[in-house]
């Protein structure tokens, strides 16, 4: 037996295809600005990889660039800004920012109905109230490819390993929203492996490569590798390679879920352009 590849390219076209016929129910394309502090080669990576998706969307972007020692003020008038022009219609501030800016305060500061990221209390209150939002792009992208491959959450057990805020919380909530019995494995967790086996669904989202071993997964299950961590210079996730002799489906690393959190945030900003607008997510 050899797992399934969840392939995110695959995905995340299907993803863009869905935003460009939102784009066309819009009289203006929306618009998305990207902020950046300083020149970290990974930042701006990432930055460009979201901007030139937004492009091919037919998404209008700007990326605001602030030196690298702006300081904390800088960054919350420009947000108050970006917030106050009503042609804006997502705003993504890129992290981690430098270790003297309260990120936290930054990114409360942005209208949480441009909230592209998903990461307001705003949003956050509204994704566990059941309610209407932006939520963020990892884990709605978890959601988005199951549903993409046909892979049933209702009544599945989902085990997710790691308990961040950016992942592994708001996975949490939306499995719950799909009807699936959730848990929660972290660093305090006593026998991790016992708890993992039980999982029909596995998310892993921790950032050590090789944690996930196939003797710790049961026969058939869904395995979504969301761990990142450079090994030897390589690209590797939580999961080792050879989890696919034991699972159903398993999304590779790279090109599985990394591909669609980018696309995501596309789809978050023609989310946020419909409901600013008055129309439907």
């Amino acid at each position: 037996m050899s797992a399934y590849r969840l392939d995110g390219r695959e995905v995340a076209d299907a993803l863009l295809d869905e935003v460009m016929e939102a784009i066309r129910s819009l009289d203006l394309p929306p618009k998305l600005v990207f902020v950046r502090v300083g020149d970290d080669p990974a930042s701006i990576s990432y930055v460009r990889s979201k901007e030139r998706l937004a492009r091919r969307a037919g998404i209008f972007s700007e990326v605001v660039v602030l030196p690298a020692d702006a300081d904390q003020q800088e960054l919350l008038s420009l947000i108050a800004r970006l917030n106050e022009n009503d042609r804006v219609d997502g705003v993504l501030v890129q992290l981690p920012l430098p270790d003297r800016l309260d990120e936290t305060a930054i990114l409360n500061a942005i209208d949480p109905e441009k909230d592209v990221d998903g990461f307001h209390p705003v949003n956050v209150g509204r994704l566990w109230s059941g309610q209407v939002g932006l939520f963020p792009c990892t884990p709605t992208g978890l959601i988005t490819i199951l549903d993409h491959f046909g892979i049933e959450i209702e009544s599945k057990h989902v085990v997710i390993v790691g308990r961040s805020n950016l992942v592994g919380k708001p996975a949490a909530a939306l499995f719950l929203r799909r009807h699936a019995t959730v848990s929660i494995a972290h660093s305090r967790t006593k026998d991790l492996p016992a708890l993992v086996r039980q999982a029909d669904i596995l998310v892993s989202a921790v950032g050590k490569a090789g944690l996930i071993t196939p003797d710790m997964i049961k026969q058939g299950a869904v395995v979504l590798d969301v761990g990142f961590s450079r090994d030897d210079g390589k690209i590797k996730g939580d999961v080792r390679p050879d989890v696919a002799e034991v699972a159903s489906y398993l999304t590779p690393m790279p090109g599985g879920t990394g591909l669609v959190t980018v696309a995501m945030v596309i789809k978050n900003t023609v989310t946020a352009a419909l409901l600013r607008r008055g129309g439907n997510d």
